[in-house]
């Protein structure tokens, strides 16, 4: 194999707790590297021992430049794991020997393959059994579209692993600590179990590669040199996931490890040609981090995949002002950035996560993962009234360096509700936002945007007049309210004959009706209500479009309550994504909530998971993905959207209406 000459960059990913980050810390020390960390663990919680941003490590392996990239582990934090997968060269997916890690590899294994993105999974359990690992193995491909593969089996003396054996090249080697490996003979009793792995790697390489099969189907053994160029291969076109064994707390392994990558990780040139890049033109870079730091400004991680950056260069229409190499918390100022490099670029404003740039303009790919809904949120007001406008910058910023926040405003109140993907998620935005930018809130309870309607229909006879000296305000309207079907909201109609209220005064008329309407009886807007102006009278002198503007709102103010006003509450139809061995406590869920049961079937693109079809009220919603992720073991999540509205009676309807009326005076 030709070594390349331009780094190479393997991110780090796997579900929560199966010790990426010791393994990115190991591999680090194996290379001679070293990276500084903040307390806690660089993008650690302060009451965490969980990485909560990814961080960047370069090192250098038997002459060769590596970036090793750490993320979060946590399904609230998966958006940042998939920016990165997206601008590397390999992934290096980590799992622990617990059966439940297998549905949580289901959505990140689905991800890396249907973005094509090359694959390696290292499974750290050194010291369990043989039987273990087939057992994992096998758990583990049921949620792999992707062939798995031993590259090694291991070898165990007094019921202690000492070492492993390539299944390539045939040789046996010892585990020693800090990663070190020496050649080791291969034990004689070994040899039929390392003989019947190392087949069936053949058998999968050959359902790659014709020439291969025809070698197996004639008895030749093919040499290891060619099983190496048919690895890299597979790999890069991510055909199979060779799997590595080894022992991250330990050390254990991880020289095997290393050079696995070393042989089979392509190069940035062939990662460019994965992502239809072309290889002539002007440098160009992507945007996989963006972070506003204060003194700083903003600073954009950018993998360089053509040309070369340097500080001062111009970035899309702007200049470069700083280049930085990131190792974990600290920056080393650099000339330039060149094919493969992962540096960090300052201040140039159009670049977006996700944006490729080249000198002049910014490109925003197809393929880049659009952020998820949200999945929990809180509604936010700044402590200062002074903040407000410091605000919505500071939320701008935070949206920009996490697309799976959200801002929204609610219609009703005017809030502003701040969405994420769980509780951590929010609570490490108030926190970044009271820390980092400078803006403390407070949270408020999440506006539910109840409306009410009328269950019977009646008329009503409405006179507005007033008299101030001068001209003085007449209208005078008869109309007619009855209920709609659910859905409808509103439908005004004009039956007046003759004259009784001129045609010019009808808008006014409608839009007074509209005004009596925004809040009913009960104190919530109404809706699914017909008006029918049926008669009235008018004076030449004193009526106006002002008159009968209020005379409409009144007609609604006294007639509405006589109509038995109902209230009704926003139902949300919720598709909710679980493996298949929490569905039953899913669905216990959605009930205790007052939901209802649609049905559920298989996940289309995850094997192993369904998806629960439910009607649930909005108002059950708050906190339940909290509840969900628990029922879950942490990887549920829901897609919620408005459906209708229903009826809510009862002591519930009254509750909502007294809180309501309690709350008013402070709206």
């Amino acid at each position: 194999m030709k070594h390349p000459a331009t780094p190479r960059v393997v991110t780090l990913v796997g579900p929560q707790g199966v010790g990426k980050t010791t393994l990115f810390d190991s591999l680090l020390r194996a290379t001679g590297a070293e990276v500084a960390r903040a307390s806690g663990g660089a993008g650690a919680s302060a009451d965490r021992s969980m990485t909560l941003e990814l961080s960047v490590a370069h090192a250098r392996f038997l002459g060769e430049q590596w970036t090793f990239i750490d993320t979060p582990g946590a399904p609230e934090f998966s958006q940042e794991a998939r920016h990165a997968l997206l601008v590397c060269d390999t992934a290096l997916v980590v799992c622990d020997a617990s059966p439940e890690r297998a549905a949580a590899l289901g959505p990140l294994f689905a991800f890396l393959d249907t973005h094509r993105i090359p694959h390696l999974l290292f499974l750290n359990l050194m010291e369990d059994s043989d039987g273990s690992v087939r057992e994992l193995l096998e758990t583990l491909q049921g949620v792999s579209s992707r062939p798995l593969v031993l590259r090694e089996i291991p070898l165990r003396q007094d019921g202690q692993v000492v070492g492993v054996v390539d299944l390539v090249s045939e040789r046996a080697w010892s585990m020693e600590k800090e990663g070190k490996s020496a050649l080791i003979s291969l034990p004689e009793e070994d040899r039929p179990r390392e003989e019947a792995a190392r087949r069936q790697l053949l058998e999968r390489l050959a359902d790659q590669d014709d020439q291969l099969l025809e070698l197996l189907l004639e008895d030749v053994v093919p040499p290891p040199e060619s099983l190496y160029g048919q690895l890299e291969k597979s790999l890069r076109e991510d055909r199979l996931v060779p799997v590595f064994l080894g022992s991250a707390e330990r050390g254990l392994g991880l020289e095997r490890l290393l050079k696995g990558l070393r042989h089979e990780v392509p190069p940035v040139e062939q990662t460019r040609e994965r992502l239809g890049i072309p290889a002539e033109g002007p440098p160009l870079v992507q945007s996989f981090k963006t972070k506003h730091l204060p003194h700083v400004g903003k600073q954009s991680m950018v993998r360089v995949w053509r040309g070369q950056v340097e500080d001062g260069s111009t970035l899309a229409g702007s200049r470069v002002v700083g280049l930085h190499r990131v190792d974990g918390t600290k920056q080393q100022a650099v000339g330039a950035g060149r094919a493969g490099d992962v540096v960090s670029v300052g201040r140039v404003e159009p670049l977006r996560t996700g944006d490729l740039a080249d000198p002049q303009r910014v490109h925003h790919p197809e393929r880049w993962p659009a952020a998820p809904p949200p999945q929990h949120q809180v509604a936010i007001v700044a402590e200062k009234r002074t903040d407000d406008v410091k605000l919505t910058s500071a939320l701008a910023r935070l949206v920009e360096e996490d697309p799976s926040f959200s801002v929204d405003q609610e219609a009703d109140t005017q809030m502003l509700l701040l969405g994420g993907q769980g509780e951590l998620h929010l609570r490490e935005a108030l926190e970044h936002l009271r820390t980092r930018l400078h803006v403390p809130v407070a949270t408020r309870p999440l506006p539910i945007p109840y409306r009410e309607t009328i269950r019977r229909k009646g008329s009503h006879h409405a006179r507005f007049k007033r008299q101030s000296g001068g001209h003085g305000q007449f209208g005078d309207v008869v109309v007619d309210v009855e209920p709609l079907p659910r859905g409808q909201v509103f439908r005004f109609t004009s039956a007046v004959v003759g004259g009784a209220v001129p045609k010019q005064y009808i808008p006014a008329v409608e839009e007074g009706v509209h005004d009596g309407l925004k809040r009913g009886p009960l104190g919530f807007p109404v809706v699914d209500v017909a008006v029918t102006l049926t008669g009235g009278t008018y004076h030449s002198v004193d009526s106006s479009d002002q008159a009968f503007r209020t005379t409409g709102r009144l007609a609604m103010v006294e007639i509405l309550p006589k109509l038995e006003p109902v209230l009704l509450e926003p139902i949300l139809h919720v598709d909710i994504h679980i493996p298949r061995e929490a569905t039953s406590r899913a669905q216990r869920l959605v009930t205790g909530r007052r939901g209802q049961l649609l049905g559920f079937e298989a996940h289309p693109e995850l094997p192993g998971w369904d998806i629960l079809t439910a009607y649930v009220p909005q108002a059950e919603m708050q906190g339940f993905i909290v509840e969900l992720r628990s029922a879950t073991s942490g990887l549920g999540g829901f897609v919620a959207k408005h459906d209708h509205y229903a009826e809510l009676v009862g002591k519930q309807a009254e509750r909502v209406v007294r809180h309501h009326q309690q709350e008013a005076p402070a709206r």
